[in-house]
């Protein structure tokens, strides 16, 4: 019988277990990835000595890199917390409390930032200067403290106090009574016991994206003037739902409530394409409410982030922990904009009020509302509360020690109970957690029970409702047609110079609705209408060149092969519910005559089209983003055998023609090709770039793109960022 099981879990996931050794390795951690050993049988309830818990790995293996197509590769918080808690290895007098410690192995800038992303995330901001630092008072500061060590029983303690590291070099490396890991390549391992070995790969392909354990099928909603779509009631560990949050249609905005594990496949299960979330609104930074951040800055535009000031200060903390960077990049990859807490801030006419919310990091409850027909209407999201009865507890009369006092209790208590026409609240139970029972004597409209992954029982079902994914609670309906006016601002900003009856003309045709999986233009058929993408996703598919690349909301589908009078050269198909403009190509044609805009078209065609086909700038760029990059590039020629180096001028080089060479301090690192680019590290370190590029047989075409046109650009700043950090294993 092997000594060594292989289990493949999901797409960047695998499990290796060494039952002799008592070895049991999770590989690659990425977002849910203990939901997916749940869901495989990996993790599973047992009994032992009188105690009930859960079975599980004791050591993580991490990938090399943070990021890989977008997502964060290591995000072990939830895992460890398994390992200490549901397994029992940090609980005093636990059968599995031996003193054997769970073991984080990888690459030891890899080790050092789940360390400090993993403090970050047990407890948020670690002193009452970091509060202040982030213009909370000192009296609120200290309170806050006091109240986070009753949470913390006493003391703050570094995870290196609760897990071992192996760091993986060169050689072999003992994980635990005789069993050994070693790199054999980037994110591949080899793990070997006596005379057998397995093969770990933890590297994604161009196309595969980490996936949920869930399914959640296709939704069309429907987006009225104030109404709360329930896209997630779970918790953590719910290994069939999406964790608790909401998303917010205010007069044809759209707005998030946190954002869990796998925000991507949310949204486009409702038909949602990330390029239309205006902004999110951040309740606290458990990574159950904030791994799914990533998705967001896959867009072209910052999207806009609110939040408490102490809340925003402990996300930056966490996510600059995560990627090992400094946490003022924060803001460039999100609009920043805190919350005056207590206060109904305006957000574009849709009021917020944040209000504290006892918990063991910074968190604030959301509260909503929006002036309508009726009055206001109003919608409060009471993420990560805790049971008033478990703050009843830690009340105490001595000002100096870890607890809350009686004045601080009632107050949230009050808060609690605030009558709203729409209440969701924490009901996971617990120590950090809410009870419905608390809410018993509420006055709301409704109330939703969430953040549970446990069936609702009958004295809970009694207080309160359930909201399965995807339903609606319409607060103030919509007598407007949200998707003409998107179909004009596009429109607008496609074509400024031409007149606005001009544009009046083009939209006055018909709005189609393509259902998920749907085609909308084939390779090869003729394009008697082009579409203006109004909401939703496509994807743009030529399997002949291998091209694939995300098409968002503002984008013209045909256009080029509707001027020229061509068949399509590309296959496009829908991926969520999509609206879109469709516009005869007669009646674009005559509008691109009449106002002589083709060579402009053509012009900046060309360009975009090259920009499409590559994979720093072929996903969720709008056409206006890519027209403005196709615009500002500089194009460069050079022979054979010339050497080239982008010196001061910051900015990223991408080849259009031709091979070259790619060398690092005189090191050859790789060959390059079309799409290939070089000079990442002038753009994300704002220094003089460490490559130079020796140009080979045939001569090269490349473009330089200024620093400057990519810093406002999240999703590209992301990639350059990760082809940083995959070119830094590349040079070790």
């Amino acid at each position: 019988m092997p000594e060594i099981r292989k289990v493949k879990v999901s797409t960047g996931i695998e499990w290796v277990e060494v039952p002799a050794a008592g070895v049991y390795i999770l590989c690659g951690c990425p977002p849910d990835s203990v939901k997916h050993l749940m869901k495989l049988g990996l993790i599973v309830p047992t009994e032992r000595e009188g105690w009930t818990f859960e079975t599980g790995p004791n050591a993580i293996l991490l990938s090399d890199i943070i990021l890989q197509n977008g997502s964060f590769t290591n995000m072990a918080e939830f895992p460890v917390l398994q390992m200490l808690y549901r397994q029992g290895t940090l609980i005093p007098n636990h059968p599995n409390n031996t003193g054997v410690k769970p073991i984080l192995i990888g690459a030891q800038d890899q080790i050092n930032a789940q360390m400090e992303y993993i403090h970050r995330g047990n407890y948020g901001l670690v002193s009452e200067e970091e509060m202040m630092a982030c213009g909370v008072n000192a009296e609120d500061a200290k309170t806050m403290m006091r109240m986070k060590l009753r949470f913390a029983f006493g003391a703050i303690h570094h995870p290196s106090a609760l897990l071992d590291s192996r760091v993986i070099q060169d050689g072999p490396v003992e994980i635990q009574n005789g069993v050994y890991v070693q790199r054999v390549a980037l994110n591949r391992f080899e793990i070997s016991y006596g005379t057998e070995s397995v093969q770990v790969n933890l590297n994604l392909g161009n196309l595969e994206h980490y996936v949920p354990s869930y399914p959640l099928g296709y939704h069309q909603v429907e987006r009225d003037s104030f109404s709360i779509i329930h896209s997630g009631d779970g918790d953590g560990w719910d290994v069939n739902r999406p964790t608790m949050s909401s998303v917010i249609f205010y007069q044809g905005k759209i707005y998030l409530v946190d954002a869990g594990p796998n925000v991507r496949v949310t949204l486009q299960s409702l038909g949602i394409g990330i390029s239309e979330v205006d902004g999110i609104f951040h309740t606290h930074s458990h990574d159950d409410h904030f791994a799914g951040l990533p998705a967001f800055i896959r867009s072209d535009r910052k999207i806009n982030y609110y939040a408490a000031p102490y809340v925003r200060a402990s996300v930056a903390k966490k996510l600059a922990a995560l990627l090992s960077v400094d946490e003022a990049r924060f803001a460039d990859f999100f609009n920043i904009h805190d919350l005056d807490v207590d206060v109904w801030n305006d957000v574009g006419g849709l009021e917020v009020r944040p209000r504290l919310s006892p918990h063991p990091v910074e968190t604030a409850v959301m509260q909503f509302r929006a002036l309508g027909p009726d009055g206001y209407k109003t919608y409060g999201h009471y993420a990560d509360i805790v049971s008033l009865d478990v703050l009843k507890g830690m009340v105490t009369d001595d000002d100096e020690a870890p607890g809350v006092s009686e004045e601080f209790y009632d107050m949230i208590r009050d808060h609690y109970l605030e009558p709203l026409d729409v209440k969701k609240i924490d009901i996971g139970g617990g120590l950090i957690h809410g009870e419905a029972s608390d809410f018993a004597g509420d006055k709301s409209g409704k109330m939703i029970l969430s953040h549970t992954a446990l069936p609702l029982r009958p004295d809970q079902r009694e207080i309160g409702s359930g909201a399965p994914f995807g339903t609606t609670d319409v607060l103030i309906p919509s007598y407007q047609d949200n998707t003409r006016r998107y179909a004009f601002e596009y429109l607008q900003d496609y074509f400024p110079t031409i007149p606005t009856h001009a544009l009046r003309t083009l939209m006055n045709t018909s709005v189609v609705t393509f259902n998920p999986e749907t085609i909308l233009l084939k390779e090869g058929e003729e394009v008697e209408n082009i579409f203006l993408l109004l909401t939703g996703s496509v994807e743009l598919l030529k399997t002949s060149s291998d091209m694939h690349a995300l098409v968002s909301a503002g984008s013209l589908v045909g256009e080029m092969t509707a001027l020229h009078q061509l068949p399509s050269m590309e296959t496009y198909r829908a991926l969520t519910f999509v609206e879109a403009l469709k516009i005869p190509t007669k009646l674009y044609r005559e509008v691109v005559d009449k106002y002589q805009l083709f060579g402009d078209i053509i012009r900046l065609m060309e360009g975009r089209e090259f920009l499409q086909a590559t994979w720093l700038f072929g996903e969720s760029l709008s056409y206006s983003t890519q027209n403005r990059i196709a615009d500002e590039m500089i194009c460069h020629h050079m022979e054979a055998g010339e050497l080239f180096s982008s010196g001061e001028d910051k900015g990223v080089c991408i080849i259009r023609q031709g091979e070259a060479t790619l060398y690092h301090k005189g090191e050859e690192v790789e060959t390059l090709g079309r799409g290939d680019f070089f000079a990442e590290d002038s753009a994300v370190f704002d220094r003089n770039s460490e490559f130079t590029i020796k140009i080979q047989a045939g001569g090269v075409e490349f473009c330089s793109i200024s620093a400057e046109t990519l810093k406002d650009i999240p999703i590209v700043q992301w990639k350059l960022i990760e082809s940083v950090e995959r070119r830094r294993y590349l040079l070790a």
